[in-house]
């Protein structure tokens, strides 16, 4: 099992913004430092507790200042921008990360980004996404001329092309014939799932929902892949799961009891969401006033010893399927010596420990 990171990141939006990227570009060289495998980072233009607002600009400051990681956008929300200019920035990007990065789309999760971009229309999101990254591939596949028509985008370079200049040229990614694509996996039993089989991309279970919904998204998965006449890869399959590790079973648990923590903060933020507060339950007839705080935090959190947390996952692997990276989340350092621990120790005392 290889051992990645997925930022979304999450902070406390009292906290000064430029000193929480600061910590996220500190979490990425400590990832890579310590052999994580790839570091995704999120896409958010109205939440100060979410507040990377392009993840390849900021991925970009960390190409030079690391040396095997893997870049991951998680995600680039593809109905907030148009397909050519998506197109260029990523192909930009890839280049300069010499093939060092991971396309991560999707249909946009957050409510308040829907009405900045006027996409309240949730059915029409994913039609958007699809149709903007079968243009982007076929932009990377091609030379001018340009001409392609969708329900909600058009593609033209057709009469101002000169090839002798190179004008009319859509920038091509490092990797051919196009870096590998990944999709975020939410709902149980996920079409979306279905979908990245089928087309052989990555599949990102999400780390808002309880463990017990991850076996039907790997069903999902296989089948897609089988209905392509393709052979299901767990090597494909992300799972984001929030991980404490630390030096004994009851410092991880004295933790996760108290308020006010960066893991009580997330929590807390995705209790206040109702489709996500059924996701996190432990059972569907789970009453709302069973779900507190300290219950969700030790229920969606994988803590404890190295032996602990090697367990879990285990166990959590034999349940659902082997999955080929285990994506920890980042949370907010509000205690910045126990976090940067908890990386150390997965990656030298847990991941290698785990076939």
């Amino acid at each position: 099992m290889k051992v990645g990171m997925f930022a979304m990141p999450m902070h406390d939006p009292v906290r000064p913004y430029l000193q929480t990227l600061r910590e996220d570009q500190e979490a990425v060289r400590l990832a890579d430092r310590l052999g994580y495998s790839e570091f995704w980072v999120g896409e958010h233009f109205t939440s100060k507790a979410e507040q990377i607002t392009s993840p390849l600009i900021f991925l970009a400051t960390m190409i030079a200042e690391t040396k095997q990681i893997k870049f991951g956008t998680g995600v680039i929300n593809l109905p907030q921008a148009h397909p050519a200019v998506v197109a260029g920035y990523v192909a930009l990007f890839d280049q300069l990360a010499e093939g060092r990065f991971l396309f991560g789309i999707g249909p946009g999760g957050l409510h308040c980004d829907f009405e900045l971009f006027k996409l309240t229309d949730h059915a029409q999101r994913p039609r958007m996404m699809y149709e903007g990254i079968d243009m982007i591939l076929k932009m990377w596949a091609s030379d001018p001329p340009y001409r392609l028509s969708g329900e909600f985008w058009d593609v033209k370079v057709e009469e101002t092309v000169e090839r002798h200049f190179g004008r009319g040229d859509m920038a091509k990614p490092y990797q051919q014939p196009h870096p590998p694509i990944a999709l975020p996996v939410v709902s149980p039993n996920s079409p979306t799932a279905a979908e990245a089989g089928r087309r052989g991309w990555i599949a990102i279970s999400g780390s808002a929902l309880h463990e017990r919904h991850l076996p039907g998204h790997w069903e999902s998965y296989a089948a897609g892949s089988e209905a392509a006449g393709r052979r299901p890869d767990p090597a494909n399959w992300r799972v984001t799961r929030s991980v404490l590790v630390t030096e004994s079973d009851a410092e991880a648990e004295d933790y996760l009891a108290l308020p006010g923590t960066g893991m009580a903060f997330y929590m807390d933020y995705f209790l206040t969401l109702p489709k996500a507060r059924q996701l996190l339950k432990s059972r569907d007839d789970m009453p709302d006033s069973a779900q507190t705080l300290a219950r969700a935090a030790k229920d969606m959190c994988i803590h404890g010893s190295p032996k602990r947390v090697r367990e879990k996952l285990m166990a959590i692997r034999e349940a659902s399927a082997p999955f080929g990276t285990l994506l920890c989340l980042g949370h907010d350092w509000d205690r910045p010596a126990m976090w940067r621990r908890s990386i150390e120790l997965m990656a030298t005392q847990v991941a290698p420990r785990i076939p």
